[in-house]
């Protein structure tokens, strides 16, 4: 896909970070939006901005982990537009610390919008965009964790390389489908986002009544840290994605720095090794832990 005037784009977790970057490159190119995400208040601020720089938005409050209200975001988009021909499987949510103290309510959590965002997303879209006939693209943002394994991050490591796993087989089974659909892995690294601070769109009925354990603190103040002093910014993990979309490139490594830490795993795996720490590569990191 290398035409975007005139074409419509869906963006879930729309509301801020990767999901607002990837709305105002796609208005700078002419594109029809549709944003979708669970913080009403951000979705109205991105949507108000978009249409005051001159794009055509709609913004559809989604809580992406309930496949009902995904239907209802794809019936809007083509209610109102009449096609989809981008769509960003973005939006995201982290619950870090020793993978034991995770709560039942943090794995449902993370799962529900980052494994099940993107499930849902795929089910309700992928048809409709086949069934076109036209170019179109699909873009579901993974992370490095979903290639590496880092410590006290399981649940979020878990629910990322199950997103790599699903994109992968999506790009086998769009192959075999035939049409013109493709699609792209974004994995990108610690960008200044609010990923941070993605507990305060934790439904009520998902929080946690004990206080969170020390490395569950410890592991949000470094999360925080890291994500602070991230040197890419949102809008240039944007440009790198939709020069993906234009290319038709599958896997889109924003952080290529982080490539040697990949194949560390993969020689770990190769030679039947123990698993060796990730962060072995990144001595500022490791001694701030």
């Amino acid at each position: 896909m290398d035409q975007f005037e005139g074409k419509v784009a869906v963006i879930t977790g729309g509301g801020s970070g990767f999901g607002r970057a990837f709305a105002i490159k796609g208005a700078s190119l002419g594109m029809k939006l549709v944003i979708a995400d669970i913080d009403p208040a951000a979705l109205a601020e991105t949507v108000e901005m978009l249409r005051a720089s001159g794009a055509e938005a709609l913004g559809v409050p989604t809580d992406v982990a309930d496949a009902a209200q995904v239907d209802a975001l794809a019936k809007a988009a083509l209610d109102t537009f009449g096609a989809v021909h981008l769509l960003f499987n973005n939006a995201g949510v982290g619950a870090g610390g020793f993978i034991w103290e995770n709560t039942a309510n943090d794995w449902r959590w993370v799962f529900g919008v980052n494994v099940m965002g993107v499930a849902n997303g795929l089910r309700a879209f992928t048809p409709v965009m086949l069934a076109q006939g036209e170019p179109a693209h699909i873009v579901n943002t993974a992370s490095v964790a979903g290639l590496l394994a880092a410590p006290a991050m399981g649940v979020y490591n878990a629910s990322k390389h199950a997103v790599v796993g699903m994109t992968e087989t999506l790009h086998h089974d769009l192959k075999l489908a035939g049409g013109q659909v493709d699609c792209s892995l974004l994995c990108p690294a610690f960008v200044p986002t609010g990923i941070a601070n993605a507990e305060r769109a934790r439904p009520g009925d998902l929080r946690n009544d004990a206080p969170p354990t020390a490395s569950q603190k410890l592991a949000g103040r470094q999360l925080t840290k890291a994500v602070e002093g991230g040197r890419l910014s949102a809008r240039e993990v944007a440009d790198i994605t939709f020069d993906a979309i234009r290319e038709r490139r599958f896997y889109v490594i924003t952080h290529p720095g982080i490539m040697a830490s990949v194949q560390l795993r993969l020689d770990d795996i190769a030679q039947l090794r123990n698993p060796t720490d990730p962060l072995s590569l990144k001595p500022g990191v490791k001694a701030s832990r």
